[in-house]
């Protein structure tokens, strides 16, 4: 990180495709490579129709994600939920989450407390996985 990014402005930052997910661009808005934030992580995630993540959870942090735009199915802890723009999800650390893009495409910000910065060690693919975990 050179200098902090205090004024965000998404369409000037870079974008990437996380990880065990499909058809999905996020840009990294805040976190510690951008600001230097310590305690959380937002990035701005599009993805695309029938496209997304396969179950997973993450240990030791939490992740919100509020819908901007689009209509999706997402399983939180086995139990479907539509999810729709103007909805927020929450999964709590080790609650296994994933989703599937019914609209077109869906326009969300990811919120990671704290910061997850794309870290394969903070991603459970597996129950077996998750009893290690614990």
């Amino acid at each position: 990180m050179d200098k902090p990014i205090y004024h965000i402005i998404p369409s000037e930052m870079p974008s990437y495709s996380p990880a065990n997910h499909t058809g999905t661009k996020n840009t990294r808005l805040i976190g510690p490579r951008i600001n230097g934030a310590k305690y959380m992580e937002i990035a701005m995630g599009e993805i695309e129709r029938h496209e997304g993540s396969p179950a997973h959870a993450h240990p030791d942090l939490e992740q919100a994600v509020y819908i901007i735009e689009g209509e999706a199915m997402a399983n939180i802890d086995g139990v479907p939920h539509h999810v729709k723009a103007g909805e927020l999800m929450y999964f709590p650390a080790y609650v296994f989450h994933d989703i599937k893009i019914l609209s077109e495409k869906i326009k969300m910000l990811v919120i990671y407390s704290p910061p997850y910065d794309e870290d394969p060690a903070k991603v459970i693919k597996s129950r077996e996985e998750l009893e290690h975990a614990k």
